[in-house]
C-alpha cells in the first residue's frame, strides 16, 4: 500500500498553471537577515518537531527547513527507502510506520512539542489519508500534550471554498471534503492547542522564491512552491501571532490560471 502526498491540483495542474496574468500581492517574505534569528527562536521554543508526510513533497522540505533551523527532527514514513534516506540527515530519526495506524502515530510524536503534518492522499485501498491520518496526528498531539501543531491543507477548504473555481472543485471535492474535515475537528475540539492550519494554492515544484505570503483572505488563490510553502510552515512555527489562525499561503511574483483577473490579497505579516 503506497500513500501520495495530495496537492490541490493533484490531477488539475492546468487549472493551476502558470498563465499570462500576474496577481500583486503584498509581500511577506523570508528576510535573509533575520535568519540567524529565527533559528535562535525556532530551537528555544521547539527543540523536537515531528513531521507527517515528510518523505517527499511539502513535508520533505518541511524537514530541510527544520533541521536547518537547527530543530530535531521526527519523521514518521512508510518505506524502508524513506527511512534510509531520511536518517542519513543528521538531526533526523526517521520511524517506519503507518499515518493510518494511530499508535504508529502516538509512538512517533511522544517527546516532541510541536508537529507539522502535510498529510494528503490516497491508500491503494482507496482511503484517503487527508482525514485519518490527520486526524491520528491531532490526537495523538492533543493526547501527549503536543500543544503546537501546523496542519497544511489546500485553499479549497472550509471557509475558502469559493475561492476555488467550480470544476476544479468538483474534481478534487473528495480530498477537500476529507481536508476539511481535519480542520474542523482540531478547531471544534483542541481549543488548548496552538494549532495554524495553511492552505496552500496550487503547488509547484521547483526551488523557492522566497517571496510567497500567507493571508486571511479567504478568497486568496494562486501558485506557489513546495519549499515556499514549508518555509511559511517552519516560520509560522514560532510566531505566536499565528495561533489558531487559518491562512492561505500564494506567491505574489508566480501567474496563476486560477487567478487570471490579477486580483490582489492582503498579507499576513510574519514575525
Amino acid at each position: 500500500m503506497k500513500l501520495f502526498l495530495l496537492s490541490m491540483i493533484v490531477g488539475t495542474a492546468a487549472a493551476f498553471a502558470p498563465a499570462t496574468n500576474k496577481a500583486f500581492l503584498q509581500r511577506t517574505a523570508l528576510n535573509e537577515s533575520t535568519e540567524e534569528t529565527f533559528s535562535t527562536k525556532l530551537t528555544s521554543e521547539y527543540k523536537k518537531v515531528f513531521v507527517a508526510g515528510g518523505s517527499k513533497g511539502v513535508g520533505r522540505c518541511v524537514v530541510d527547513k527544520l533541521v536547518a533551523g537547527g530543530a530535531e527532527v521526527v519523521a514518521l514514513v512508510r518505506s524502508d527507502e524513506a527511512v534510509a534516506e531520511l536518517s542519513a540527515i543528521e538531526g533526523v530519526t526517521a520511524i517506519k510506520g503507518d499515518a493510518f495506524d494511530y499508535k504508529a502515530v502516538e509512538g512517533a510524536i511522544d517527546g516532541c512539542n510541536a508537529a507539522i503534518t502535510t498529510l494528503g492522499g490516497l491508500a491503494d485501498d482507496e482511503k484517503r489519508v487527508d482525514y485519518a491520518g490527520n486526524n491520528n496526528v491531532i490526537e495523538a498531539a492533543g493526547i501527549l500534550g503536543c500543544v503546537r501543531v501546523i496542519l497544511v491543507t489546500s485553499v479549497g477548504c472550509g471557509n475558502s471554498k469559493n475561492a476555488v473555481p467550480p470544476p476544479v472543485y468538483d474534481t478534487l471535492k473528495d480530498a477537500l471534503v476529507a481536508k476539511t474535515k481535519a480542520e474542523n475537528i482540531l478547531i471544534k475540539y483542541y481549543t488548548n492547542m496552538n494549532w495554524t492550519i495553511i492552505r496552500p494554492g496550487g503547488l509547484i515544484t521547483e526551488s523557492m522564491t522566497g517571496k510567497a505570503i500567507v493571508s486571511e483572505d479567504t478568497n486568496a488563490i494562486g501558485s506557489i512552491h513546495r519549499e515556499d510553502v514549508a518555509a511559511l510552515a517552519v516560520k509560522c512555527l514560532s510566531d505566536a501571532t499565528t495561533h489558531k489562525k487559518i491562512f492561505a499561503a500564494v506567491d505574489p511574483t508566480l501567474e496563476s490560471a486560477a487567478n487570471a483577473e490579477g486580483n490582489t490579497f492582503e498579507a499576513f505579516a510574519l514575525n
